[in-house]
C-alpha cells in the first residue's frame, strides 16, 4: 500500500506525514489534537484522497452515543408495523439502521473512516468503542449476526482537547498533534489557496495576524482558516499592504471580523487603542 505523501490542496509537515503513515502500518487508530481550524477534520478528506479510498464521515455531537456508530434498533418502527399488520415486521432486520462503522466494515474496498470530534460526546464515548475498534467487528444481538470488518479501513480521530480520554483509549491509538503553523508554513499554507496573492500583503498581514495571536487576555485566538478568510477579504477590498502596518492608536486591525470572533477580544483591542492614544 503506498503512503500518504501530502497533496497539493493540503500542506501536511514532516511529523504529520510521519505520524499518518505509521497509524496506516501499525493499523492503529490515528488521534489527531490540536486547535481548532488546524486542518484535523480536513486532513482525513486529503488522505483518503491521497490513498484513492472513499471517506466515511462520522461527526459526533454532544448527543451522540457510541452504539449510533454500530446500528440503531428501530423497535418503534417495528411496532407501529406489527399493529397495521405490515408484513416486514417478520424480518427484524428490516428494524436495523446501519451506524458508520457498520458501512466502514462492510465496504468491499479499503476505506477512511473519520470520527471527527470525539471530545464532544460523553466520556463513556471512546470506551464503548474500544472493543469495535481494536477487533474491527461486532455483534448484531437482534438479528445474531457478527460484522467483522471486510478490510480494515484507515481510521482518524480528531479532537480538539475539550476533555480528557481515557487511557484505555489512548494506549489503542497512534497520537499525533498538530501545532499551530509557524509563519513559513503559514506562507505555503496561503500560496495553496491564494496562488496570486501579492507578497507583500501577505507579509504585511502575517505580522499583524501573529501580533493579535500572542496579545496578552486575548479569549479566543484567530485559527488558520480565519486568517485565510480574512486575506480573501482584504484582497477583495484590494487592502494597500501599508494600511496593516502597526499603528498602536489604531490597534483594531481592518476588517476584524473575521478575526475577532467575540466582543471580549474587540473590547479588548479598543481598549489598547485608547491606552495608546491617552500615552501619546
Amino acid at each position: 500500500m503506498k503512503s500518504f505523501q501530502g497533496t497539493a490542496e493540503y500542506v501536511a509537515t514532516e511529523d504529520l506525514l510521519v505520524a499518518v503513515n505509521a497509524a496506516i502500518r501499525l493499523e492503529r487508530p490515528l488521534l489527531v489534537k490540536g486547535e481548532p481550524g488546524t486542518g484535523k477534520t480536513e486532513l482525513a478528506r486529503q488522505v483518503a484522497a491521497s490513498l484513492e479510498m472513499p471517506l466515511i464521515e462520522w461527526h459526533v455531537k454532544s448527543t451522540t452515543r457510541a452504539q449510533q456508530g454500530l446500528y440503531e434498533y428501530d423497535a418503534v418502527s417495528r411496532l407501529r408495523d406489527s399493529q397495521l399488520g405490515d408484513e416486514r415486521v417478520h424480518d427484524i432486520s428490516n428494524y436495523i439502521r446501519r451506524g458508520k462503522l457498520w458501512d466502514a466494515f462492510a465496504a468491499e474496498s479499503r476505506v477512511v473512516l473519520l470520527i471527527d470530534e470525539i471530545d464532544k460526546a460523553d466520556i463513556e464515548f471512546p470506551n464503548d468503542l474500544l472493543q469495535e475498534l481494536d477487533r474491527m467487528e461486532f455483534h448484531v444481538y437482534e438479528t445474531g449476526e457478527t460484522v467483522k470488518a471486510v478490510q480494515r479501513p484507515v481510521v482518524i480521530i480528531t479532537s480538539n482537547n475539550e476533555k480528557e480520554l481515557p487511557d484505555a483509549f489512548l494506549r489503542r491509538c497512534f497520537f499525533h498533534f498538530i501545532r499551530f503553523p509557524d509563519t513559513a508554513t503559514m506562507e505555503q499554507i496561503i500560496n495553496v489557496h491564494f496562488p496570486d496573492v501579492k507578497q507583500k500583503l501577505v507579509r504585511e498581514a502575517l505580522t499583524l495576524f501573529y501580533e493579535i495571536r500572542e496579545t496578552p487576555g486575548l479569549k479566543k485566538r484567530p485559527s488558520t482558516s480565519e486568517m485565510l478568510d480574512w486575506l480573501k477579504l482584504l484582497m477583495a477590498d484590494d487592502m494597500d499592504p501599508e494600511a496593516l502596518r502597526a499603528d498602536p492608536r489604531q490597534a483594531i486591525p481592518p476588517l476584524h471580523g473575521a478575526l475577532l470572533k467575540n466582543e471580549q477580544d474587540v473590547h479588548l483591542f479598543e481598549r489598547l487603542a485608547f491606552l495608546a492614544r491617552r500615552g501619546n
